[in-house]
């Protein structure tokens, strides 16, 4: 889905190399911390929870400026891979960790509104060493101070580079003094980010009321019971325990993507979802994915933290930053992406070019719309954002810019889309008039309609529905060509058949059972050697660059949309395998779900042909996609 100029010629790797392990993340709202089952260690610890936290002045082009990383490994005893791994505790957050030292439990807590990571050991019977955990920063130590707060001695650490300290708590034993390893007095750890040093006091207040004395595997059992009472009680039939326990596991990544930050002066982040989880490439909040998780948060039930979510799009800003892109029209709905602050990133292929996707209107729209259909909630719809109410702005900001951007189509009064780079953004150079970002005007419109309606705005329901049936009719001038369906009006081997296309009749915009099943027997020209599919036939030639093996790898997203299509089909063993496949390949990585598989190995995705490869686990187009998958499923039984 991402695209990245790679300026290096990318040799081609095609013997096999070990299966692919993911790392294992771990996330309460407020910053992440990764853990690698090949070292059985910690490896990083973000400051916040995303990658990129604002702008990076001077720079419009750039990625921004980076969300600070504390540390390099936090592990148990002798370093080494013997013995090593990592395994996530009852389908939750919380992981276990070994090595040859022993045994540990990572875990950011959900009841305490700080980026805080609680870590703690038990030493195995090889581990003769005395003390606590190893640590290796990521920078340099610049300064340490020692406190006593109630009763008990912590220690606050600044680093060379980094604007956040970082307060060390032990959980049993003495801070350390002096000695290069900050966590060796104790075999348990409480590290939280600060943004002041001054804050560091009222931390570990906080800390001491959420710990209530309890040792690092009571707090562990406390941390999972509570997120079983978060749960809630899935609305689908698993065919086994597989199933289950991918559901559980996805509900866990959906939860943990979601920015809990407030939202104060200079930062308007809070409900913002990054696309995937670190180190996965696009752990950063971009408006399509999100839309997914939102809509997968809502169907589940989890209506707080979907209405979160919903909110963000409307809270964040600055943004409509490319109105000379944008026939003029002002907007709220950024683009492509935003920073952790909520700003507006415009930008992200490295080429010195913005991208536009007018989709990510129609997404917004449809996560708004799908929100309404299943909570009736008038309130949200009411309620006060950074342009006016949620309604207002999605009327003024959202639906008009879209109008705006829609170009004659054919002569019976059709519209289109205009060209962007919609959904596998394309580069800006290379803008084309997508089916997709068309059908997804569509259907958000409609959503749009029924809102309307719910608020008592007749004349402005009355209108939507106009534009929607001219965008309708424009889709089949521009998209339907000699019986079949094509991803762009422009004609081209690339997109002729496009994965995108499956979404499309998932989403009901095309109904008739001839299109529908051409468009899946036309998907043989995207098989690929690792028996899924992906996402359009690249015509790019040059091997250094990115996208010339991006392109050339299963993407799990179009798996998804071509087993939801095979359901409408009737076609229940196509869908019922697909689905298998993807289950069996989770379940062997920690129930977590990838952007794609390897269907071409090389150096940027290595492994052996079906390994799990590029961002890794996703979110919205990996737990949120497998969650609709199954409601859809159980929808059509």
């Amino acid at each position: 889905m991402r695209m990245v100029r790679c300026f290096v010629v990318i040799a081609c790797v095609l013997a096999a190399v070990p299966a692919f392990a993911s790392n294992l993340v771990t996330g309460n709202g407020y910053g992440f911390a990764v853990v690698a089952p090949a070292q059985g260690a910690v490896t990083k610890f973000y400051a916040r929870p995303y990658s990129f936290e604002r702008a990076e002045p001077g720079k419009p082009l750039s990625e921004g400026v980076p969300t600070a990383n504390f540390v390099k490994e936090i592990g148990w005893g002798v370093p080494g891979t013997e013995g090593a791994g990592a395994e996530y505790v009852q389908d939750s957050h919380v992981i276990r960790a070994r090595s040859r030292g022993g045994e540990g439990l990572v875990f950011m807590p959900f009841g305490l509104g700080r980026t805080a990571l609680v870590v703690g050991w038990e030493a195995g019977a090889a581990e003769t060493r005395p003390g606590g955990l190893r640590v290796e920063w990521n920078r340099p130590v610049a300064s340490r101070r020692l406190l006593w707060v109630q009763g008990g001695e912590v220690e606050v650490l600044r680093f060379e580079g980094i604007r956040e300290a970082l307060l060390l708590i032990p959980i049993g034993g003495k801070a350390a003094g002096g000695d290069g390893n900050s966590l060796g007095g104790s075999r348990a750890w409480a590290l939280i980010s600060l943004e002041k040093n001054e804050d560091a006091a009222a931390a570990a207040r906080e800390f001491a009321r959420w710990r209530a004395g309890l040792g690092v595997h009571a707090l562990a059992q406390r941390e999972i019971a509570e997120l079983e009472r978060w749960r809630v009680q899935p609305a689908v039939h698993f065919t086994g325990e597989p199933e289950r326990h991918l559901w559980r596991q996805s509900e866990v990544m959906l939860r943990i993507a979601q920015c809990r930050e407030p939202n104060r002066p200079g930062r308007n982040g809070n409900g913002l979802i990054v696309a995937s989880l670190p180190d996965g490439l696009w752990f950063t909040p971009w408006v399509r994915d999100m839309a997914y998780a939102v809509v997968a948060l809502a169907q589940m039930g989890h209506q707080a933290e979907a209405r979160a979510g919903l909110m963000a799009y409307f809270n964040a800003q600055p943004t409509g930053k490319m109105r000379a892109e944008t026939a003029g029209a002002d907007y709220q709905v950024s683009v492509v992406r935003y920073y952790g602050d909520g700003e507006e990133e415009p930008f992200f292929t490295e080429e010195g070019a913005t991208n536009i996707e007018f989709d990510d209107w129609g997404l917004v729209l449809w996560a708004l719309g799908e929100y309404e259909r299943k909570y009736q909630d008038a309130d949200l719809l009411k309620a006060a954002s950074y342009r006016g109410t949620v309604y207002a702005s999605a009327r003024d900001f959202v639906v008009k810019p879209l109008v705006a951007n829609t170009e004659p189509q054919g002569a019976a009064g059709g519209r289109i889309v205009a060209a962007d780079t919609s959904i596998w953004e394309e580069h800006q150079k290379d803008q084309k008039h997508f089916a997709w970002s068309t059908a997804l005007a569509i259907v958000g419109l409609k959503g749009f309609a029924e809102m309307a309606a719910q608020i008592g705005d007749v004349a402005g329901r009355d209108a939507v529905l106009g534009h929607v049936k001219a965008l309708e009719t424009g889709f089949v001038d521009a998209f339907v060509r000699d019986g079949k369906l094509h991803g762009t009006r422009e004609k081209g081997e690339k997109n002729d058949i496009d994965g995108a296309l499956l979404a499309i009749e998932d989403f009901g915009v095309v109904t008739d059972p001839a299109l529908l099943r051409d468009t899946v027997e036309r998907m043989e020209l995207l098989k690929v050697a690792s028996g899924g599919y992906r996402r359009v036939r690249s015509n790019y030639t040059d091997p250094a660059i990115f996208e010339y093996w991006y392109e050339r790898q299963e993407f799990v997203f179009v798996d998804f949309s071509l087993a939801e299509v095979q359901w409408r089909l009737g076609r229940d063993d196509e869908a019922a395998a697909i689905l298998k496949r993807i289950e069996e390949k989770a379940a062997a990585d920690h129930n977590l779900l990838p952007e794609m598989y390897v269907s071409l190995p090389c150096q940027l995705f290595p492994g052996k042909v079906g390994d799990p490869t590029g961002a890794l686990p996703m979110v919205g187009y990996g737990a949120g996609e497998f969650v609709l998958h199954l409601l859809k499923r159980e929808s059509l039984r």
